[in-house]
């Protein structure tokens, strides 16, 4: 630049002349945009680390013969996050503007792909994951943040439509409702109830009146009792919740082994390490109910600590939401804090026997190659928002 086209602001710092005049050139190169955003991810996924080699080595060990088997490929996902993350960072809003229609076919023919035998793997009953070769990903993570993108994209495409039943709100239904039909087939009920959340909410945000929201709610109701009522499990899943003190061996069996390391914890923990559950009393121990643990080995004052973690990742995300001008971007960064803390609420939610159990991780701490690294992808556009946001 030169010295003609720049000149010296009072304190100091170069300014632009003409049509630019009065502003400062910005630095887009740099990862952060709200640093203290990265505080809190950095501070869940650290003590994610301790945690998943902590409950992780017996178990890798007794199944596998390697007790760092999960440790290493947590570790791996957590660096592609990070990867993903300094990607997104750099990417403008108007980047994910043109991405989310592109995005969300992509994620539908996953979850159509995942459903045909041979090329989608079934683990524990469900059919959820795609195999790259060694590696397998998840496409349901994905779907959650292509639905935010998607509805944020269309929200404020629709404008005043939006007040339209016909124009506004059946368009979005149908459309969520066929990822939320694909995911649910896997079968994932849990990602599907948060899809069908983060749809009312964000049309509620994005200036759907309520009254319009009510009716495809209470049509919908005859479809969730479709899919309870048909699947044996999830009906014994439903009655385990309405009755915890009954079957503590079999369908409650996980949540009671949750409450016993949970309340065994009291006030600071049985010190770290020193779990007694994660020793093959608890189910998947080191994925959906990792917070079991953390209650078990830091007490309630571990428990609390992430509360508080997530607590500031909502205030610095709906922040983003708030400041930034864009209507698109601000309900993008508002969908995307949305998300991820809902998915935290219902996973403690379940593990603290307040909600039926599903198969939801806890963003940032749980094990999971897939969901690690969606979330941190999408903490990178989040970063990307702040920077426009000033």
């Amino acid at each position: 630049m030169t010295q003609r086209s720049q000149m010296t602001s009072p304190s100091g710092l170069p300014t632009f002349r003409g049509p630019l005049g009065g502003q400062r050139p910005r630095v887009v190169g740099a990862v952060g945009g709200d640093p203290w955003l990265m505080l809190v991810v950095a501070a869940l996924v650290g003590l994610s680390v301790i945690m998943v080699f902590n409950i992780s080595y017996f178990y890798g060990q007794e199944r596998f013969g390697d007790a760092l088997q999960f440790f290493r490929k947590h570790l791996l996902s957590i660096g592609l996050g990070v990867v993903a993350a300094a990607v997104a960072s750099r990417l403008p809003s108007e980047a994910y503007r043109r991405a989310a229609y592109p995005l969300l076919g992509v994620v539908l023919i996953a979850l159509l792909l995942v459903l045909v035998p041979g090329i989608g793997s079934a683990r524990g009953g469900a059919r959820r994951w795609l195999c790259l070769g060694p590696l397998s990903a998840q496409p349901s993570e994905l779907a959650k943040f292509a639905v935010v993108l998607y509805l944020a994209r269309s929200v404020v495409k629709k404008g005043e439509r939006l007040r339209s039943l016909r124009l506004g709100i059946l368009p979005h239904c149908l459309v969520v409702g066929v990822v939320a039909g694909l995911v649910v087939s896997e079968p994932d009920f849990g990602t599907t109830i948060l899809a069908g959340a983060i749809l009312a909410i964000m049309l509620f945000v994005g200036g759907v009146p309520l009254r319009l929201l009510l009716l495809p709610a209470i049509a919908t109701l005859p479809l969730a009792a479709y899919a309870v009522f048909t699947h044996a499990y999830r009906l014994k899943r439903l009655l385990a919740f309405w009755h915890p003190e009954a079957d503590p061996l079999g369908m409650n069996f996980q949540l009671k082994q949750s409450f016993i390391a949970y309340g065994s914890g009291g006030l600071w923990g049985v010190g770290l390490g020193e779990s007694r559950q994660k020793m093959f009393y608890l189910p998947e121990a080191h994925t959906d109910f990792i917070f079991s643990v953390i209650g078990e080995e830091l007490g309630l004052a571990g428990a609390l600590l992430v509360f508080v973690l997530f607590g500031a990742l909502a205030f610095r995300g709906f922040r983003i939401a708030l400041r930034h001008p864009d209507p698109f971007a601000s309900l993008l960064a508002f969908g995307i804090t949305l998300s991820l803390v809902l998915q935290g609420i219902v996973n403690v939610g379940v593990v603290l026997g307040c909600l039926p159990t599903k198969g939801l991780a806890l963003p940032f701490l749980s094990y999971g190659g897939s969901a690690m690294i969606a979330a941190l992808g999408q903490i990178g556009v989040l970063l990307a928002l702040a920077r426009e946001a000033g």
